[in-house]
């Protein structure tokens, strides 16, 4: 299609009479968008009470475990004593 077709198509699309609109589309889409707003709030708290649970548990298996800390040997050194 050329510049100048796309043009004309789009003028015809205009130039027809637009579908009527609700009344009450305003008042919905404004409790549609309470909602979308506080399920994505709610979503986000859980996501956030769930990291820092797993925060805290990571935490306390750490310090329990101190996996920074070298296992003990299986068995003991040579005695080279005296």
């Amino acid at each position: 299609m050329r510049q100048g077709d796309k043009e004309a198509a789009v003028r015809r699309l205009l130039d027809t009479p637009h579908p009527p609109v609700p009344g009450d589309l305003a008042a919905r889409a404004a409790a549609r968008g309470d909602r979308v707003r506080r399920r994505e709030r709610t979503l986000r708290r859980t996501g956030g009470a769930l990291a820092g649970i797993a925060a805290l548990a990571f935490s306390l298996w750490a310090a329990e475990a101190r996996p920074w800390e070298p296992p003990p040997a299986a068995t003991t050194p040579p005695f080279a004593g005296p």
